[in-house]
């Protein structure tokens, strides 16, 4: 039975999240999410691709040949991503900076060309883009886990205000270095699949 638009929101984010179940999408996981408005930022760029792209995918499935199908979806994913980038520079130039590449690379996303692929060249519109904005919220849901904790006990801020005060400044509180590196993301995002597959045991691994 199709899945309501509600189920394709709501599963997308927790029950199928690209990065938790399908560990898509670690790269920028590793890159942004030293600051949370780096997080947030790149968050809302891969929602906003994955949802647009799978509506305009959607809308002429019909019309792309299968022999050039790849080459179209990259062609629709560039051009969004081209747009986002343009706008940063243009609006947002700090930002921009601090994200460097890696708003370019959301065209390599696997999450973004696997949705492209595998469920907006066969379903309608409407549940495209619903489905591109479900599997955007659960990436961004990582993204900002990860960010809070690495921005927290890393910088002793969040959102680039003080939270806790550094013995730097007179404070109380000694910077944890280990959450300034990527590496850190990398348990985190272990620690929040751990999590997701104990509270939803049919997203566990069978033998």
């Amino acid at each position: 039975m199709a899945e309501s638009n509600r189920e394709l929101l709501t599963r997308s984010i927790l029950q199928r999240n690209p990065i938790a179940l399908l560990v898509l999408g670690i790269c920028s996981a590793l890159a942004v999410t030293s600051q949370m408005i780096t997080a947030l930022v790149m968050s809302i760029c891969v929602i906003l691709v994955v949802a647009f792209s799978n509506l305009t995918i959607s809308i002429v499935r019909f019309q792309i040949p299968g022999s050039v199908r790849i080459g179209i979806q990259i062609t629709v994913i560039a051009t969004l991503v081209i747009l986002i980038d343009q706008f940063l520079r243009a609006f947002y130039f700090d930002l921009s900076k601090q994200l460097s590449i890696y708003v370019g690379l959301i065209i390599t996303n696997c999450i973004i060309m696997g949705r492209a692929e595998g469920f907006a060249m066969s379903n309608p519109p409407m549940a495209s883009f619903i489905d591109g904005i479900g599997n955007g919220l659960g990436y961004g849901l990582v993204l900002i886990f990860v960010a809070f904790f690495r921005e927290f006990l890393g910088a002793g801020t969040l959102f680039g205000y003080e939270i806790l005060p550094l013995t730097t400044a007179g404070g109380w509180y000694v910077r944890n270095g280990i959450f300034i590196l990527p590496v850190s993301a990398f348990f985190l995002i272990a620690l929040l699949i751990w999590l997701l597959r104990t509270m939803d045991p049919a997203q566990q691994e069978k033998d």
